[in-house]
């Protein structure tokens, strides 16, 4: 990778939250900029691809993630002394990949960063510009299957005692007991509200644009009611900085972890996302069934939702240590 190629992936990292808070057409700008200043191969391929992503309405957090992912295999490519894309093959692709592994990224990083890759070689197949044969065989990566990481109720009441800016309490409240993700709540405007029939309408999900109903509980909806008789009557979103414009993933995070920390809890490793976890988790204990936890998640899979029975599900404990009381009690007759 080039002195410059390298610089340009520092500049875009750190341009990050950026390009996730402008829109689609302000980012495709600012992309096809950065593109022109840039030596790599098939820059008129990657244009033609990103200008397609923009038609179909990608939002722009997706824009930069496609892009920026491309550009990494791109310089790689030049660094292999290949300037032109058509000469990349598959060994090509694993050796790449082999490389942001050895960078020592996240499995799931990489994971991103090459759907990303083949998205864009699959694209330039379809117009005939690459063989076919290219991604003839797939290239899978083994993921460990973490659990979700749910917060123990004994520190979500600490977490709650220490809030008391009344947006914060709102929004996190909001994400605790709806199960929202984060840029969900945070792309929240006034219109998506009906608070007398307690409701929230996600009209396009933030993963897989399908919309959704939530349902706002006492606690959440009490706390979104004392927001909205204080908050700005003229701002079409619900949750917005002081300056007054909508709150981005890098303020929200870093006020949650201000409060982890005034309650004591940031050596728990706790994130955002962890309220949405802690939201599955409490239901599914709760007696909840899982076909309806995966609408109210969002979930296309139900395989997905399932893991948070596989996390906490107290109905599988109680049922194992009533089992095992009847077998330490010698219940249990007859050979093996």
């Amino acid at each position: 990778m080039t002195k410059a190629n390298v610089l340009f992936s520092q500049d875009l990292t750190r341009s990050r939250e950026g390009f996730e808070r402008q829109t689609p057409s302000t980012t495709i700008d600012r992309i096809l900029q950065k593109l022109a200043c840039l030596d790599i191969p098939a820059k008129d391929h990657l244009e033609s691809y990103m200008l397609h992503k923009w038609r179909l309405n990608h939002k722009g957090r997706t824009l930069y993630s496609s892009f920026h992912s491309i550009i990494l295999f791109l310089a790689f490519l030049k660094s292999l002394d290949k300037s032109r894309l058509e000469e990349a093959t598959k060994e090509d692709l694993e050796a790449f990949i082999e490389h942001e592994q050895d960078r020592g990224l996240n499995i799931t990083t990489i994971r991103t960063r090459l759907a990303c890759l083949i998205a864009f070689l699959h694209f330039l197949i379809e117009e005939e510009v690459l063989p076919g044969t290219l991604l003839k065989k797939s290239i899978k990566l083994k993921l460990p299957e973490a659990l979700p990481r749910a917060i123990i109720p004994s520190d979500v009441k600490r977490l709650l005692s220490v809030i008391n800016d009344t947006q914060d309490r709102a929004l996190f409240l909001i994400l605790l007991r709806t199960g929202m993700r984060i840029g969900e709540a945070l792309s929240l405007t006034v219109n998506d509200l009906d608070v007398r029939e307690r409701k929230i309408h996600l009209f396009v999900g933030e993963k897989n644009s399908q919309g959704r109903v939530v349902y706002l509980s006492d606690d959440a909806l009490f706390a979104l009611k004392r927001w909205l008789r204080q908050r700005d009557q003229r701002k079409e979103q619900v949750f917005y900085t002081r300056g007054h414009t909508g709150l981005s993933y890098s303020t929200a995070r870093m006020r949650f972890k201000t409060y982890l920390k005034k309650a004591r809890l940031e050596g728990k490793d706790y994130t955002v996302h962890c309220l949405r976890h802690t939201f599955a988790s409490e239901l599914l204990n709760a007696g909840l069934r899982l076909e309806c936890l995966q609408q109210l998640l969002g979930h296309q899979d139900i395989e997905v939702t399932r893991r948070y029975a596989r996390l906490t599900d107290r109905t599988r404990e109680e049922e194992y240590f009533r089992a095992m009381a009847i077998i330490e009690q010698g219940g249990i007759d007859g050979t093996y």
